[in-house]
């Protein structure tokens, strides 16, 4: 089952985190009587005492600021630091500004049953990509899902901000043409062709994808080389493991 964390909180109508010392500058707040019927049947089945709980918050960061700011804490050399950085983070918006109010941990775990590219769509942050990232115009594909809780606040629910897809009126699409391995070249990424690629000796994509830093949609949010290399190497070991299992 799902973690269950205390808050000791108060509630003003607190509709952003004041999280932005941490990076973590994305918040959406779903009252969970409006969320699709099945993600809350499938809460249900697997978190006790769902009724306890009225909302769902889900944490992200957009841009550079949050990895920067792991880099000045004492968490850039545990295990997981992005998730004890991000959990932290969370866990400190709770006790100081809601004190009272209790909440659980849906995400990050090993247990996790979060559909987060659906919340993300919900949400109006998510569209899809040739690449196979989320992506948006405000933040291009740099962002990513933080932290995931249930509470039983009663927050101002946010708007999706929904725009349409940046990739529709994309045109040069350099994200395919850039590709090394040819693997987007029927306009959406084949999978099989990418790990293939990647795990060549002379690869070029062993620690970034050149189609995702090829997308001119809001550049200027792009991480640094040192962030985006710890993705992808991460993503390069699972890989490696993966094909040394078949």
């Amino acid at each position: 089952m799902m973690s269950s964390i205390r808050g000791k909180l108060t509630l003003n109508e607190v509709t952003t985190p004041p999280l932005s010392d941490s990076g973590l500058n994305m918040l959406a707040i779903f009252d969970l009587d409006t969320l699709p019927l099945e993600i809350v049947q499938d809460m249900q089945l697997k978190v006790e005492n769902l009724a306890a709980y009225n909302q769902l918050l889900v944490f992200g960061h957009a841009g550079k600021q949050m990895w920067h700011a792991l880099q000045q804490s004492p968490f850039r050399d545990v295990a997981d630091p992005i998730d004890s950085f991000s959990l932290h983070a969370v866990q400190n918006y709770f006790s100081q500004q809601l004190p009272n109010f209790d909440y659980r941990l849906l995400y990050p775990g090993s247990d996790s049953i979060v559909p987060l590219q659906t919340l993300g769509e919900l949400a109006g942050w998510h569209h899809a990509s040739p690449f196979r990232i989320g992506i948006n115009a405000a933040y291009g594909s740099w962002f990513a899902y933080r932290v995931v809780v249930l509470a039983n606040t009663k927050l101002k629910t946010t708007a999706n901000t929904d725009t349409p897809s940046p990739c529709l009126s994309c045109e040069d699409r350099p994200c395919i043409s850039s590709c090394p391995a040819h693997a987007l070249n029927q306009g959406d990424l084949s999978l099989q062709i990418c790990i293939d690629y990647r795990l060549r000796a002379e690869s070029r994509c062993k620690s970034q994808c050149l189609s995702r830093l090829s997308c001119p949609i809001a550049k200027e949010m792009q991480y640094d080389s040192e962030q985006i290399n710890y993705h992808y190497d991460l993503s390069m070991k699972t890989v490696e493991q993966h094909r040394k299992k078949q």
